[in-house]
């Protein structure tokens, strides 16, 4: 798939005010710092179309962007942020779960995951509540360029063993670096392909 064009649609905290309308959304997430912004900006060929933060965890918006006129890409709050207080904490945790939870226009959720660090009890509690709660989801393996190959495979491998102890099949998984571009065709036409296997059940 190609992506002609990507517009900003709406910022806001409450998932009644987010875009009406039936179309697909394609949500990313992940712990603060995992590089989630640029790797939108890298699937969306726009340098500054999510706006990436220095200071880790500032983020309370759920950001539309309509892609194609045909699907929304939505960009919602990093999680697990360490310095942020107890209230922060569950608001973040709100936000993110009334939106993945209440929201039907939700077709996948991308889940974020940085390569090169060991599994994170976070991330995999975060997956698990998404099994109990049916939530379609796919993992994304980001900033694969500062790792070599062997270790990047390592990492990987140790991850997916850790979640094959809870889940009896995984969920597809992406390789890629917003820094040399790996896995956006994957991840496209991935997208592609649930969009056009949708509308041809409709």
């Amino acid at each position: 798939m190609e992506i002609k064009s990507a517009e900003f649609v709406i910022s806001n905290t409450d998932v009644r005010k987010c875009p009406a309308g039936d179309l697909p959304e394609y949500a990313f997430i992940g712990r603060s710092n995992v590089g989630k912004s640029s790797l939108i900006n890298m699937l969306t060929n726009k340098k500054g179309l999510a706006m990436t933060s220095s200071t880790p965890g500032k983020t309370l918006l759920i950001n539309h962007f309509l892609i194609n006129k045909d699907w929304y890409l939505v960009d919602l709050p990093g999680y697990g942020y360490a310095r942020r207080g107890q209230k922060g904490k569950e608001q973040i945790k709100t936000i993110i779960e009334n939106h993945i939870l209440e929201r039907p226009q939700m077709t996948n959720l991308f889940v974020l995951i940085d390569s090169r660090l060991d599994p994170q009890k976070i991330d995999l509690e975060f997956m698990e509540w998404l099994g109990e709660n049916e939530v379609p989801f796919s993992i994304v393996f980001t900033k694969v360029d500062k790792l070599k190959s062997g270790r990047l495979h390592n990492n990987v491998t140790k991850y997916l063993q850790q979640l094959q102890e809870q889940w009896e099949e995984l969920p597809p998984y992406f390789i890629t670096s917003a820094e040399n571009r790996t896995g956006r065709s994957e991840i496209l036409n991935y997208i592609g392909t649930i969009n056009k296997n949708t509308s041809d059940k409709s």
